[in-house]
């Protein structure tokens, strides 16, 4: 059973893969035996990401990249393609976290509006609609998008990150429904409250600030990522398309309320 899950020999793709959540999922799927390309704006931090996997004997490649900027994600998958031969597994989870602040909708420019939506939305659609071409080829392949609990819910005054993480839930579906002809699978991994560095200072404050009301009694951490991430890579995961994972330790299910406020109670049974 467990061989199901190996990912020995196949070729990842992950966006935002240099810190926080992302670079969690690489060492987990280099762990599993993926070779990975990791592309991120920053050179320092993929590059690190990148000397870890080959550290573990897999191979690794670094490619910065603005995902937003459809030129430079359609040279992330060609290099790709040109280096390793192919690509198994595309996972869209560069995300701008910086959207994730509250702000009245009157204060919101333009500018803004756009950059999360051409970043959370446009990037993941972009790196998509790349990578699907070389997959159909082949006549197989696995999309994995990474959006939040905050696209299946509103969030007081966070317009562009639910809109935009939202859509990412939406294009999944579509993808699934699109590409399952061509032997392409997409699903969505929906993290909760999982701090991060670039969730410290002002973005911090839309996170709670302990699991206390959480099922499970604690905020997520990175790592808790990894795992699912493999399973949905790997051939253990052939017959899901369309799905969510939801790794948000019950929020949705029975924790913090959508206002973000919850009543004062016992943790008691």
């Amino acid at each position: 059973m467990l061989e199901s899950l190996s990912l020995d020999g196949r070729v990842i793709v992950i966006t935002g893969g240099g810190t926080g959540l992302g670079l969690a999922m690489v060492r987990a799927l280099a762990r599993a035996g993926a070779n990975l390309c990791i592309a991120g704006r920053r050179p320092g931090p993929i590059d690190d990401a990148a000397g870890e996997v080959q550290k573990m004997g897999r191979e690794a490649l670094a490619i910065p990249t603005d995902i937003s900027d459809s030129a430079q994600v359609d040279r992330l998958i060609s290099q790709t393609v040109e280096h390793f031969g192919q690509i198994d597994v595309l996972i869209n989870n560069a995300a701008l976290v910086s959207s994730n602040v509250r702000k009245p909708i009157w204060d919101i420019t333009d500018s803004e509006w756009r950059q999360a939506i051409d970043v959370n939305l446009g990037g993941a659609f972009y790196c998509s609609r790349a990578a699907a071409k070389p997959m159909a080829d082949r006549g197989q392949g696995k999309i994995i998008n990474v959006a939040s609990g905050f696209g299946l819910r509103g969030g007081r005054d966070i317009y562009m990150y639910c809109c935009s993480k939202g859509g990412v839930i939406q294009l999944t579906r579509v993808l699934s429904f699109s590409l399952a002809r061509h032997g392409i699978t997409a699903n969505t991994i929906v993290p909760g409250f999982i701090p991060t560095e670039a969730t410290d200072s002002d973005i911090r404050a839309t996170l709670p600030a302990s699991g206390d009301f959480l099922p499970t009694g604690r905020l997520g951490l990175p790592e808790d990522l990894g795992p699912v991430a493999v399973f949905l890579s790997s051939p253990a995961s052939d017959y899901m398309t369309g799905e969510m994972i939801l790794v948000d330790g019950g929020g949705l299910a029975a924790g913090i309320a959508p206002t973000g406020h919850a009543p004062l109670i016992p943790l008691e049974d």
